[in-house]
């Protein structure tokens, strides 16, 4: 569902959200994309079990764990950091995995950083046996063959599309997709420019650009700044917005309408990947720093 944002903006331009976090109560926006081929190739290769990788507050692990349970997949789900074994009922994410059915595996960050290596997934399937593996993230060609199907006819008359970075799978997919006369503008929500070649692997279309100025300090780092923006954009347009993502897009966008970055009369569209279950645990991280929260009531 793509929705007029109810703000005026100068010089004619226009800005609409693909409404992608509606597609699915529990696996909303791109993680919905990304699961949809992989859950099909997991049942023709016979395999019963998903296993994947995950943060704290990941929005992918929810989304498997759920995915699994309605598809009837057991679920594995390997956790970046082995202190937060003893915080699963504190963190909303990772208990609502468990209750999905979800076994979780807490593991130490330099392990972690093996989660693509063989004989680290071979010791894996040592300990769970045969298991269909969905990468961090959820990015691989199965995942972007889903996100090509976001856009559709009805979008063709945009000229710019919008959309926020992770593991580069959602973007490779619209980029794909996108028309010759249209504009992928890309905001990563990591630092670096090394998602440039990541996509590069994935893409050949050339009508698109990484804009890296709006990371907020990084993957997960939020200032009452963004958390501000967040709220009163919720408080305009009843739309609420992540702040690990779509949070951080949508400021950029706006900042960047600011700046003349857009010539008169542009249509802009923006796609909300999603991501709002892990605001109920921002909003606890916010409360110990003493920083404002996210509003969505």
């Amino acid at each position: 569902m793509n929705q007029l944002v109810a703000i005026h903006f100068p010089k004619g331009i226009s800005l609409v959200i693909k409404r992608e976090d509606l597609i699915h109560p529990f696996v909303s926006g791109n993680k919905f994309r990304k699961l949809k081929y992989n859950l099909l190739q997991a049942k023709a290769e016979n395999q019963s079990c998903l296993l994947t990788f995950g943060g704290a507050f990941s929005n992918h692990i929810a989304a498997v764990a759920y995915a699994g349970k309605e598809h009837g997949f057991q679920t594995i789900g390997i956790i970046r950091g082995e202190e937060l074994g003893t915080k699963i009922e504190s963190n909303p994410t990772l208990k609502f995995a468990q209750e999905c059915g979800m076994q979780l595996e807490f593991i130490s960050r330099e392990n972690y950083r093996l989660k693509t290596e063989a004989f680290f997934l071979e010791q894996l399937g040592k300990k769970y046996g045969s298991f269909y593996l969905v990468p961090e993230g959820g990015t691989n060609a199965l995942a972007i063959q889903g996100c090509e199907e976001i856009l559709t006819n009805e979008d063709a008359f945009f000229d710019y599309i919008g959309c926020a970075i992770g593991t580069g799978g959602t973007i490779s997919g619209i980029i794909n997709s996108a028309l010759p006369h249209q504009k992928v503008l890309g905001f990563p929500a990591l630092k670096g420019d090394f998602l440039q070649d990541e996509i590069c692997n994935f893409v050949q279309n050339e009508n698109w650009e990484l804009i890296t100025d709006y990371h907020f300090g990084g993957y997960g780092k939020v200032n009452a700044e963004l958390i501000d923006f967040i709220n009163w954009f919720f408080e305009q347009t009843q739309i609420p917005l992540d702040p690990v993502y779509t949070g951080k897009m949508v400021f950029g966008i706006v900042d960047l309408i600011k700046r003349n970055y857009f010539p008169e009369n542009a249509k802009i569209l923006v796609i909300h990947t999603g991501g709002l279950q892990g605001i109920q645990g921002m909003n606890l991280n916010l409360k110990n720093k003493g920083l404002p929260t996210i509003n969505t009531l």
